[in-house]
């Protein structure tokens, strides 16, 4: 196994600590970039799925099924950067040992019935997990399974009900209702997670891992913008 060539950041004493503690320039740039990313994402999506369940509680059925596929759209272009963010975390602390904090999850900030039993799975696992490492890395895995499988029963939900083959109509908007209010968990958790992994993440290891953020959410080449190129770029204009 190969050594590593300077030893781990130490972590904070909880989850806590670290949503409050102040990162250094270059990771808080990175971070506050990437939240906000997520955030556009989630707000669009948020207000598309809102604008639909508006239109069918107003009588307008066409105009609503019309909406809920933009919804089903936005709905991808949310997940799959946020899917990609958990799997760029699992595989750098995987291999290279990264220890952050992990609270577990709670089955109560879920509605659906499939989030609370992750959740709760979830919760149990890490009772017996007495690992820091391999309890974030469970817990990484298991967001990144339930936004996953979130986003597939959303656009498969939406598709049927804008086909006219779903047997339930009402029982598929409530679980698009439901599915809404749990990927906002998920992105909330996804979130604090982010944030107490850039706590204890070597400064030097911070490029590589933006980098790996961007190839995991099957984001174009052009739009990976490193902390270190913004700052040269400010440094080049003052």
């Amino acid at each position: 196994m190969k050594a590593r060539s300077r030893p781990l950041l130490s972590r904070g004493r909880s989850v806590q600590q670290d949503w409050r503690a102040c990162l250094p320039e270059e990771k808080a740039v990175v971070f506050q970039e990437h939240e906000w990313h997520l955030e556009s994402l989630y707000i669009m999506f948020s207000v598309s799925l809102n604008e639909a369940i508006e239109l069918k509680l107003g009588g307008f059925q066409a105009r609503a099924l019309g909406a809920i596929s933009m919804s089903s759209e936005l709905c991808g272009r949310l997940t799959r950067p946020l899917a990609g963010t958990l799997r760029a975390l699992h595989e750098h602390a995987k291999h290279h040992g990264t220890v952050p904090n992990a609270a577990p999850l709670d089955p109560e900030n879920y509605q659906g019935s499939k989030g609370q039993r992750s959740a709760r799975m979830s919760g149990l696992l890490d009772k017996v997990l007495f690992s820091h490492r391999l309890q974030f890395l469970h817990k990484v895995s298991t967001l990144q399974e339930m936004v996953e499988h979130l986003d597939r029963d959303f656009r498969n939900v939406a598709s049927d009900l804008a086909g006219g083959v779903y047997s339930d109509p009402e029982r598929g908007w409530r679980e698009m209702d439901l599915g809404h209010y749990d990927l906002n968990t998920c992105l909330r958790e996804t979130i604090v997670l982010f944030k107490s992994f850039l706590v204890v993440l070597p400064i030097a290891q911070l490029v590589d891992f933006e980098k790996a953020i961007h190839d995991e959410s099957q984001l174009p080449e052009s739009q990976l913008i490193t902390a270190r190129h913004r700052r040269m770029n400010a440094f080049a204009g003052q």
